[in-house]
């Protein structure tokens, strides 16, 4: 009979080694949206299924099953170790080997796919895919549901990405947001004064100097990172390799300025996590929730405030030898202008979550078989219509716009949202708990917010629930109010509404 520090120990040992397999995978994902062959789509597939293969066989493994009844934790990090490595035993053992396997090959099929869809502006060439992996996700939800995980296939395939959160609560937060947001949104685009855009054309070695100039003045650790270019932005790694990508339009410098913070968000996250933790369950964010909060908080009410546009003003200035906006008053206005735009991760902060809204709808449906992926595209079209006023012009601005459901990650779009709810709370936390942080901002100098994110944040991992990890931070129960109001004072100030 084994003893329970002896399975307490093995426990660990395997899981560590399915850790960095997990970590290989996910390098697996970056190389192939990066610098992989377009040749080789179909080859790295095969490896993505074979990975995924073992990976489900190790997660399924009885021995688990035997380690957890015997093993006895003795601290509180190894009670969460336990507790999330059962939970993930038992959602793995509910779904077949065989669904795993064909989903983790068609996922990376339909990465491909997608990107050649979307160059070519052709839906037709992806819609196809799109239904196979929809098939697969659909199936994937019923088999957890018939485990006992949930009562509804999408709360099922959102506990994955926000653990202890259900489509009913998602719905009754984008309920309470919506109409303050539609209402600032009709305000603004009602004023009389609108700032001006951002004209010329911005070379991308201009511009990827400053992604990396802003990616350093919120601390990002090259040692243990590094900048790529890719389709669609994302970071990917953790512990000591965690990596970021960005996007170059050289009519639209913000793309590729704010793509970077924001992913420098996620990768800070994973990089401040406690390096005791890694290779453990606790070793990676707890949510994608909690993620976004930190892309998010990064990103906005950090990197568009009025302190860090100010020194961003200087830079750009500086390296392009002039801009079209006149001094950083103005170009804090031309960065946080609202306009009516397609693409959701170039929106600004009122609109932002409307896009979510939208999304939640349509993939709620799809996984319901309330909606074909035949209808889709139409489906997206009148939608965006009744929501933003405008008609999408071309489908790589509308249906193929997001690599998300490509890659079968169904039930992720909502956690942008709630990323954006945890962020506000977040920072009025940070705002009460640093007052003099603008001083270091105007000089380019996130530290005071990233060593205060980490600290309350960041370094606990997966230690603690989503939504109890943001409130320890916050030292309260986190609803939208701060992320409202946050959007209403920035934005009627800057409005003069």
């Amino acid at each position: 009979m084994i003893s329970e520090n002896a399975a307490m120990n093995e426990l660990l040992a395997f899981q560590r080694q399915t850790e960095a397999l997990s970590s290989i995978a996910e390098r697996l994902s970056w190389d192939q949206e990066t610098v992989m062959p377009r040749g080789a789509v179909e080859q790295r597939s095969e490896e993505m299924a074979a990975i995924e293969a073992v990976l489900h066989e190790r997660r399924t493994d009885p021995r688990i099953g035997e380690w957890l009844e015997l093993a006895v934790p003795q601290t509180e990090s190894e009670e969460r170790i336990v507790a999330l490595i059962s939970r993930d035993f038992g959602r793995a053992n509910a779904i077949p080997a065989e669904l795993a396997t064909e989903i983790a090959r068609q996922t990376s099929l339909g990465q491909g796919i997608w990107a050649a869809a979307r160059a070519n502006e052709a839906p037709e060439d992806f819609l196809p895919t799109l239904d196979q992996i929809l098939v697969l996700k659909q199936d994937q939800g019923h088999a957890l549901v018939r485990a006992g995980f949930g009562s509804d296939p999408y709360d099922a395939l959102l506990e994955d990405y926000e653990p202890g959160t259900t489509q009913a609560d998602i719905a009754a937060l984008f309920d309470t947001m919506r109409p303050r947001l539609v209402q600032l949104r009709e305000d603004i685009l009602g004023a009389p004064h609108q700032p001006a855009a951002l004209e010329g054309r911005f070379a991308q070695e201009t511009q990827m100097r400053l992604a990396r100039a802003c990616a350093t003045a919120f601390g990002y650790d090259w040692s243990r990172g590094r900048i790529d270019i890719a389709v669609h932005p994302f970071s990917s790694g953790r512990w000591q390799d965690s990596r970021i990508t960005t996007r170059v339009v050289e009519a639209d410098p913000f793309n590729c300025i704010y793509s970077t913070i924001h992913e420098v968000g996620h990768s800070s996250y994973e990089l401040g996590i406690d390096p005791d933790h890694a290779f453990t369950p606790l070793g990676r964010g707890v949510s994608m929730g909690v993620h976004e909060s930190q892309s998010r908080i990064y990103e906005n009410q950090l990197g568009r405030s009025r302190a860090f546009t100010g020194w961003l003003f200087g830079r750009m200035t500086d390296m392009t030898g002039g801009l079209s906006v006149p001094d950083a008053e103005a170009f804090y206005r031309t960065v946080n202008r609202v306009t009516p735009g397609f693409i959701r991760t170039e929106s600004d902060e009122v609109q932002y979550n409307l896009h979510i809204m939208m999304r939640f709808d349509l993939e709620r449906d799809l996984i319901a078989g309330r909606l074909s992926t035949d209808d889709l595209e139409e489906a997206w079209n009148t939608r965006f219509l009744r929501d933003f006023g405008v008609a999408v012009d071309r489908p790589s601005n509308g249906v193929l716009q997001d690599v998300h459901w490509s890659v079968g990650l169904f039930g992720y779009f909502p956690t942008y949202a709630l990323g954006n709810v945890y962020a506000g709370a977040l920072n009025a936390a940070l705002r009460e708990a640093v007052p003099d942080l603008d001083d270091s901002l105007q000089n380019g100098d996130a530290t005071p917010a990233t060593e205060w994110l980490r600290e309350n944040l960041q370094r606990h991992g997966g230690l603690y629930e989503p939504r109890d990890l943001v409130e320890r931070a916050t030292g309260g129960p986190v609803t939208p109010e701060p992320l409202l109001a946050y959007l209403e004072e920035k934005f009627n100030g800057i409005y003069g509404l």
